[in-house]
């Protein structure tokens, strides 16, 4: 049987744009594979979705990608959808590989110096027991905060849209990742969303002390690169163009121009 396999692409999944934080870091280890990006516009922002519609819509909706774009794997470029749905895709789509996005609290525990831990996500991935089984399996002796954002993904999108957002309001999304305890700080914050990223320079501007603010996008992108085979094209990219696809059909010219920057052309839902 031969291992090399042909142009199938690697899909990439989240509710809006915060996904593109892994196709950078993806496209920076797999220069040579084709990237179908798909956006759930029509369904953003997850965070405020009744978790059952919310798991019927996205299994429902890989049924149509998985049978339009045949992927290699698919990258679920979203700690909300991950931590709600990753297990019923993989049961629904057995042949199909799954990369989650979940919040990177193993590798702060290890990190921390001062203990105490910030979990910066939003509502629907704070309040899963998905995140909460992480700390009783990782991050038992460190003080790990959860911190639900309401608008942070909303303001991350406007930024890299190249939109003003007002340094107050992500002060206060922000602050109350910051604590003391027994003399010590935060010394970490996860960042368990993948808008956030987007805003880590805004973040640190706005900190009232510094901490290292963990982006899993590279760890994502590795796992991914550990499941799929060589195509055996060497590393220069050699494929067909890499696309966006919005569930709305209708982006907005500045969200097509911020995909023309990365390199996607658009495309709509059939």
């Amino acid at each position: 049987m031969n291992d090399v396999t042909t142009d199938r692409p690697i899909l990439v999944f989240d509710s809006g744009i915060g996904g593109l934080t892994v196709l950078r870091e993806a496209r920076v280890l797999m220069p040579e594979r084709r990237f179908v990006y798909i956006a759930d516009d029509a369904g953003f922002p997850y965070g405020e979705w009744e978790e059952g519609a919310l798991r019927a819509r996205i299994v429902g909706l890989f049924g149509g990608l998985i049978a339009e774009h045949d992927p290699e794997i698919a990258i679920i470029a979203c700690n909300t959808a991950s931590t709600l749905v990753l297990e019923d895709l993989r049961k629904a789509y057995p042949d199909v590989p799954f990369v989650g996005t979940v919040p990177a609290i193993k590798p702060a525990a290890e990190r921390t110096s001062s203990g105490l831990v910030t979990v910066l996500a939003t509502p629907g991935t704070v309040k899963r027991a998905y995140t909460r089984d992480l700390i009783q399996s990782f991050a038992t002796k460190c003080h790990v905060r959860l911190v639900g954002s309401q608008n942070l993904a909303r303001l991350a999108e406007a930024h890299i849209r190249g939109d003003p957002i007002d340094d107050e309001a992500i002060r206060a999304e922000i602050a109350p990742c910051f604590y003391e305890k027994d003399g010590q700080r935060t010394d970490i914050v996860v960042l368990a969303c993948t808008h956030y990223p987007f805003l880590a320079n805004v973040f640190r501007r706005l900190a009232p002390w510094p901490v290292d603010w963990l982006d899993p996008a590279e760890a994502i992108a590795r796992r991914a690169l550990s499941l799929i085979k060589p195509n055996g094209r060497g590393t220069e990219p050699e494929h067909g163009d890499d696309i966006a696809v919005f569930t709305s059909g209708n982006p907005d010219f500045s969200t097509r121009r911020l995909m023309q920057g990365f390199g996607l052309d658009t495309g709509v839902m059939a």
